[in-house]
């Protein structure tokens, strides 16, 4: 560490030039924030704070480079979670690998516009190669189309895009060129409790939450076979247009639709599947945990994260579609000032929403390429191992309860032994609260099948089986405040 800031200092010396300096003197902020110890994983500001420190006045001039720059990390520092830390389960996301972000810092000073491949010819290139990538580490079908999006979200938005035209045109019916008005209706099957972003996409599509067809969700929370058979039957006319929404990784249990059974039954009316894949699909990187996932690859289209399991930067996410040309025609930008469409050379902008973005290819080229096919499917199979590890160790003390089967990398955590009842939402709040006031590792909360949750995601890179020994010791004795607490009032 002390030879890297002599280097940098060095370089900055050498070069003596304020671009340089600036670049420099940010690459130190950075290390600095990626390398110092941290004892508490929660940010020590919180919102209304974090507003006050940045909350001036416009200035009329402007202070130098130097100046905005320290002002940014004195003000934002305090209000950072450490999201990069190695006890940070708070949500689903992933550590921003250093090789990913030493990526994105070269595609940020790159300033790059991946719109096609005659604009951004090295952008567009790592994102065809990557695309491939993905689809061999995915094990999805190598003819899909692949487009570089920033999250789940708008990688779901951009399948079911694909999705409403080719069911559609399936049935007569041109939604490029004739629209929505007057089209069939479009029956939209999912289950009940489908990420909330899903229905975000379905909702910026056009359908409204009422004419969805919700399945029942077992106590895993993925959608009942049986159900999903009787709705098809029951309230889907024979020949009528039909998008079914599945989901591989239940946000708060790991558990993924049974995708043997319900793809073909889509299949047989004529329907495509979309799978909302954004970290269970990584499942499929990992022999071992491959089958957790299986007849997904006979889904239609797919969402997924980098910024998950792939521990990208954010924003980084991937839509695959199987049928590449249903992709274009939902996705497409046409314009005389750009390249025309070719069957030939992959043009970024026609796989996703935006003509203007990031070359998120870079990392996800970078990041693909040093972890390799092994070392993805071992990161897998070690977060998986160290959650069923957690969700051990929290099982053995009085008053939790491990509420989901660990098959993946979630862990959903109930305190109290009252069942549903309303003392145990308190309880496993309080319980929420207590951890994250002591900061050793970092967990949320989240209301599930009506009774409130502490939820723990295990997915950074750097997460050791030490750390997890220390977050449930800290877990533990949270709950033992609270408990001792409410056992003396």
């Amino acid at each position: 560490m002390t030879r890297l800031r002599t280097a940098i200092d060095d370089l900055g010396d050498a070069t003596g030039e304020e671009t340089g300096a600036l670049l420099l003197a940010a690459a130190r902020h950075a290390v600095t924030y990626r390398t110092a110890p941290r004892a508490r994983q929660r940010a020590e500001a919180t919102y209304g704070q974090s507003v006050a420190a940045f909350d001036d006045a416009l200035p009329e001039d402007g202070e130098t480079a130097e100046q905005v720059l320290d002002q940014l990390v004195r003000r934002a520092v305090p209000g950072l979670h450490a999201a990069t830390g190695p006890r940070f389960f708070g949500w689903v996301i992933g550590n921003s690998h250093p090789v990913g972000v030493a990526a994105d810092w070269l595609t940020a000073a790159w300033g790059q516009n991946t719109a096609n491949h005659v604009a951004a010819p090295a952008a567009a290139a790592a994102e065809t190669v990557a695309a491939r990538w993905l689809l061999e580490v995915l094990r999805l079908p190598a003819e899909s189309a692949v487009g570089f999006v920033t999250g789940a979200t708008m990688a779901s938005f951009v399948g079911l895009a694909a999705a409403r035209g080719e069911v559609l045109r399936r049935a007569g019916w041109d939604v490029e060129a004739q629209g929505l008005f007057g089209a069939p209706p479009v029956r939209v099957l999912i289950g009940d409790e489908a990420h909330a972003s899903v229905y975000s996409a379905l909702h910026y599509l056009g359908f409204g939450k009422a004419s969805l067809l919700r399945v029942a969700s077992n106590a895993q929370g993925v959608m009942c076979p049986d159900a999903f058979a009787e709705r098809l039957a029951r309230d889907v006319p024979p020949g009528a247009p039909l998008i079914v929404v599945t989901q591989a990784g239940h946000v708060h249990t790991g558990a993924t639709d049974a995708h043997e059974r319900i793809v073909p039954l889509a299949r047989a009316r004529g329907g495509w599947v979309h799978v909302d894949g954004a970290f269970g699909l990584w499942a499929r990187a990992c022999p071992a945990h491959a089958p957790l996932a299986h007849g997904v690859e006979g889904a239609d289209s797919w969402a997924t994260d980098g910024h998950k399991w792939l521990q990208t930067p954010f924003d980084c996410g991937y839509v695959i579609v199987r049928d590449a040309g249903a992709h274009r025609r939902a996705m497409t930008i046409a314009a005389s000032y750009l390249p025309p469409v070719s069957e030939h050379e992959r043009d970024p902008s026609h796989y996703v929403p935006e003509l203007s973005r990031r070359a998120r290819g870079f990392a996800t080229w970078a990041l693909l390429r040093h972890f390799g096919s092994k070392g993805i499917a071992a990161m897998v199979a070690r977060h998986c191992a160290q959650a069923r590890l957690l969700a051990a160790g929290l099982a053995a003390e009085p008053g939790i309860t491990v509420l989901n089967e660990v098959v993946l990398n979630q862990v959903a955590v109930r305190f109290g032994a009252d069942g549903d009842g309303a003392t145990g939402d308190a309880l496993t709040r309080a319980a929420i609260a207590a951890l994250q006031e002591d900061g050793t590792c970092f967990a949320g909360g989240a209301k599930w099948r009506g009774r409130w949750i502490m939820r723990l995601s295990v997915i950074g890179f750097s997460t050791t089986d030490d750390d997890i020994r220390l977050s449930a010791q800290a877990i533990i004795a949270a709950w033992r405040r609270v408990a001792s607490t409410a056992a003396a009032s």
